[in-house]
């Protein structure tokens, strides 16, 4: 996971593709030209619209005034965003490749949930999806160094996995440990019916949540809780203090990347990090655009 792109360009497009593909492929993939710009500001806008047709539709009383016009608008949005994933398939060369990736995926999402809702009622909620493909709105503003800063973010927390699964066991047994215990100090008298439920108000406690939903009672499940919040206090910042070494790390990584590599993507197969010197692409041979002034 570590210096992987989860968003970067599909690198699906062969140098030596000619004709409609080509062009077409152009337009959807990449955001440096007038066409492809439009085709993504396009796109984003019915995003946009179509999640918002969502939220309205989830609220009781415009959805009583409203039912019949947006459940034909969203229909109309389902089929032009299943029109746009089938073209983005058909103008690729492996388009198992693109189906895969972060973007495939999403693109997918966007669009099953109304079909899905032929079969199971309430499905359509979930296509509230479609906000991710707002995404792509980094690529029409150029502004690929924040995606890669969210790539330092993720690799930084892949990182510190160990650690923080470490933590999360540890708390888990005091979990474990400080709800039996008030299972046995307070008991289903006092609303601790079972260790799962004393498990959940240790769990709470040690969150400092306190939804008062269960309370001790007796002197001693005090004294007991109170040892809990304690705990709870000092054990919230360990896993912050882990993902923020890792992250200062990941950082300093990347902006040694950075001072050796330029942000130039090759127009053909997606592919960045090239010498600052470099003329061609060291992944397809195509040649790179000319160097830009930051």
């Amino acid at each position: 996971m570590p210096g992987m792109r989860l968003f970067s360009t599909p690198q699906l497009n062969p140098a030596s593709e000619t004709g409609w593909r080509r062009r077409w492929f152009d337009i959807i993939y990449r955001s440096d030209t007038p066409p492809s710009r439009r085709f993504d500001l396009l796109l984003v806008y019915a995003i946009i619209a179509s999640v918002l047709v969502v939220m309205l539709d989830s609220v009781q009383h415009i959805h009583a005034a409203w039912a019949s016009w947006f459940y034909v608008v969203e229909w109309g949005f389902t089929v032009l965003f299943t029109a746009e994933y089938v073209f983005r398939l058909v103008v690729v060369r492996r388009p198992l490749r693109y189906a895969l990736s972060i973007w495939g995926i999403i693109d997918l999402l966007a669009i099953l949930p109304t079909y899905l809702s032929l079969l199971l009622p309430g499905a359509q909620s979930l296509l509230v999806v479609r906000a991710l493909r707002v995404l792509r709105v980094f690529r029409i503003l150029k502004l690929t160094r924040y995606i890669e800063e969210s790539g330092v973010l993720l690799a930084a927390l892949w990182r510190s996995r160990r650690k923080i699964l470490l933590f999360l066991s540890m708390v888990v047994t005091i979990a474990i440990v400080a709800g039996s215990l008030m299972y046995v100090i307070e008991g289903p008298g006092h609303g601790f019916s079972n260790i799962p439920a004393s498990m959940y108000w240790a769990v709470v406690t040690m969150a400092t949540v306190g939804f008062g939903d269960i309370v001790p009672q007796t002197t001693l499940g005090r004294f007991v809780t109170s040892v809990l919040i304690l705990i709870g206090y000092s054990i919230i910042a360990v896993p912050t203090g882990i993902y923020t070494a890792e992250l200062a790390n990941g950082m300093r990584r990347a902006e040694a990347g950075r001072r050796r590599h330029d942000d130039r993507g090759c127009i053909v197969c997606g592919h960045e990090g090239h010498d600052p010197d470099a003329r061609y692409c060291n992944r397809c041979g195509h040649e790179l655009p000319e160097a830009m002034d930051a």
